[in-house]
């Protein structure tokens, strides 16, 4: 049942690809702008406009232009970004490990601060420290990413400057790095240095991804918790002397967390798509800063290929949540 389960996920991931290929490609041709003349600089003939648009097959028909550009998806090819000359899928590819990066040092960060509060709030159940919790976590959600980036922005770059608030890398470290994943290839060649500059730019442009994760997080594995904390076999192990600290994180939390693993599978792809308005405020190069120039540029190739890497991405991230969560729950590989 659970490799039917698969295909049909597999099924289901193939049609929203093309979906998300059909909407982006027709809806970014109804916007208004010629990006040829953009692209061009001032003075430009009309016949220079004329022929760098057939260059770029923008004079045929859209049923057309989306024949074309769909034939060279299925052979690999994305097109040629009309702003930066160069094929689309290298440059996406390129920029994709610094998102994937920032995304999950984010998460790391949501899921120890989340985690922390919950078991904390749980532990100092209707007491004071709980209100302080439950205060802390309303402030996280009522608040968006973008401004907890311009709030940490003035504390920790303007007031406090510990951290950079620009950029991925300091510019005199920027090695010709092989995989472009720059904080694992750091580790992997022993430079703490390279890591620690790393850490010093990433960490505000992550830390706000992750407030609002956190305190989602921390709601839902706190009730979760105190759920599960009435439970029988809870109550025995109270009975048999063990401490609460004991209780709470042996007994209570294996079953309390899997609510909270499947909410945080779901939220990673939010925080992804959360990076593209991040990483602009940080200047963080990653994809999401390249999807704004590409938007801004009206460079339609390189739009369409983020489009369907991110929509790629958050299907292939939805599949494992869901195969996860089946293997983790039982009941669900017969459903």
């Amino acid at each position: 049942m659970l490799l039917r389960a698969t295909l049909l996920r597999l099924a289901t991931m193939s049609v929203t690809l093309v979906g998300a290929a059909v909407v982006v490609f027709f809806v970014i041709r109804v916007v208004p702008g010629n990006p040829i003349a953009m692209m061009l600089p001032p003075g430009a003939t009309e016949d220079d406009i004329a022929r760098l648009t057939a260059h770029y097959g923008l004079d045929k028909s859209i049923i057309e232009q989306f024949g074309i550009w769909l034939g060279g998806v299925f052979r690999g090819d994305f097109g040629t970004s009309i702003s930066l000359r160069q094929p689309v899928m290298p440059l996406v590819l390129g920029r994709l490990p610094a998102t994937l990066e920032l995304a999950i040092f984010a998460l790391v960060i949501a899921v120890v601060i989340g985690g922390a509060l919950a078991l904390t709030g749980v532990r100092y159940r209707a007491t004071r420290t709980e209100t302080a919790i439950d205060v802390a976590n309303g402030v996280g959600l009522s608040i968006p990413d973008f401004l907890w980036a311009l709030i940490l922005i003035v504390l920790f770059g303007v007031l406090m400057p510990v951290f950079h608030i620009s950029g991925r890398i300091s510019p005199s470290l920027d090695l010709p790095f092989v995989t472009q994943f720059y904080v694992f290839e750091s580790i992997l060649r022993l430079r703490f240095d390279l890591w620690w500059d790393l850490l010093k730019h990433m960490f505000m442009p992550a830390l706000a991804l992750a407030i609002p994760l956190a305190a989602i997080i921390s709601q839902l594995l706190k009730q979760s918790l105190k759920e599960t904390m009435h439970l029988d076999y809870v109550t025995l192990s109270r009975t048999k002397g063990y401490g609460e600290n004991h209780v709470i994180i042996s007994e209570a939390l294996p079953n309390a967390v899997l609510p909270t693993l499947t909410l945080i599978g779901v939220q990673f792809t939010f925080l992804i798509g959360g990076t593209v308005i991040i990483e602009r405020l940080f200047s963080y190069e990653g994809l999401g800063n390249m999807a704004i120039d590409a938007v801004i540029n009206r460079d339609l190739p390189l739009i369409q290929g983020i489009v369907i890497v991110f929509a790629l991405l958050f299907t292939v991230i939805n599949l494992v949540v869901d195969m996860t969560y089946a293997l983790l729950n039982p009941r669900l590989r017969h459903a």
